[in-house]
């Protein structure tokens, strides 16, 4: 019996026969964060998006490059863990699901437009 399961990735083989994993930059970034504090540091060059909880700085690097053409300075990254809150008079708990989101740092002239 196993305790830890490996995760199935897909594996295609290129013509070396090497194999290469498939991972595209879409499914990396989920979707920009767009709120007030996140808007203001857009005027710093600091972008904010929702990223995949299995993702981690690098590929959040790649995933701008590919799907925005600008390259990042640097990244940094926030794990939000999920948690139970109390709701109403009752008791009752109610789940709230974690999240995963990155800071982008841009050079001076660079910009994304997430419109």
């Amino acid at each position: 019996m196993a305790l830890f399961k490996q995760k199935k990735v897909e594996k295609q083989n290129d013509t070396n026969n090497n194999t290469v994993v498939k991972d595209t930059s879409s499914d990396v970034l989920l979707k920009p964060c767009l709120t007030e504090k996140t808007i203001m540091l857009n005027n710093g060059n600091v972008y904010t998006f929702f990223v995949e909880t299995k993702a981690n700085k690098f590929m959040v690097k790649n995933a701008i490059k590919d799907l925005y053409k600008v390259t990042p300075v640097k990244v940094n990254i926030v794990n939000n863990r999920p948690a139970k809150r109390i709701v109403g008079r009752s008791g009752r708990k109610k789940h709230v699901s974690g999240f995963k989101k990155a800071y982008v740092f841009l050079k001076k002239g660079d910009s994304i437009d997430l419109s």
